[in-house]
């Protein structure tokens, strides 16, 4: 299996174990930061996100550099299509986390 894929499974896993013990502790104050039993969850979402988001653009800046000098008479074509691409997955990104923030 891939690194990342045995990295991003570790990581669930070690979320499901976590997140047991965290919601069966008692709430304190209600509304307050420290007692509602998401808060790592939601934090552990967000830098997810953003790992997933970076990998996926930097794997798609190599692949469109590497086609470029590969033949440097579509780069403009190229150089397009990973613009649009990379505006795409940002966008998806900012969704993602204004997801997790709010839940």
């Amino acid at each position: 299996m891939n690194r990342l894929v045995k990295f991003v499974l570790l990581a669930a896993v070690l979320t499901l174990i976590s997140a047991a013990p965290a919601l069966a502790q008692d709430t304190g104050a209600a509304g307050s930061e420290a007692a509602n039993p998401w808060v790592f969850t939601k934090y552990f979402g967000v830098g997810l996100t953003v790992i997933g988001a970076a990998y996926g653009i930097g794997r798609l800046a190599s692949s469109a550099y590497e086609g470029m000098s590969r033949q440097p008479e579509v780069a403009g074509n190229i150089q397009t299509a990973m613009i649009i691409a990379a505006a795409l997955i940002e966008g998806f990104t900012f969704f993602a986390l204004l997801i997790c923030m709010l839940f």
